[in-house]
């Protein structure tokens, strides 16, 4: 059974278009302790809700994570994972931080709790809550 996770990212760096336009990427940067640990966690099939953070703090798209982690090729510390993704989807409506945060699902959530966080996991409960305010209306 895959495992889901929110990964944070800058548009302006890489946007979840960009992971659309390029059919595969390698999810790197990340340098935070636990953030890592979450990344070291990640196995192929797992699935990631794409969150850009910046002016737009929204989850946008859906990626399926398709390599286990490994040491990032770009850097000489064996201790930096990275995994690589594929573009699943794009949410159907942006589901907002205000939304995550008006909503009880997500009260003791990283997300809400540890906002720098760049890698955090969902629970069935969480995700499945995202997929149906993504399904609504704003």
């Amino acid at each position: 059974m895959p495992r889901y996770w929110l990964l944070k990212t800058e548009p302006s760096t890489y946007s979840f278009a960009d992971l659309e336009r390029d059919g595969r990427t390698r999810w790197d940067g990340v340098t935070n302790s636990l953030a890592l640990k979450n990344i070291a966690a990640m196995q192929p099939g797992d699935i990631a809700l794409v969150y850009h953070t910046g002016a737009e703090k929204a989850a946008v798209g859906i990626a399926r994570i398709v390599s286990a982690p490994y040491p990032d090729p770009e850097r000489n510390d064996p201790k930096l994972l990275v995994v690589d993704l594929v573009p699943v989807q794009r949410l159907q409506h942006p589901v907002t931080l205000l939304q995550i945060k008006a909503d009880r699902t997500f009260a003791q959530h990283p997300l809400v709790r540890q906002g720098r966080l760049s890698v955090v996991p969902l629970t069935q409960v969480e995700w499945d809550r995202i997929q149906k305010l993504a399904s609504a209306k704003a």
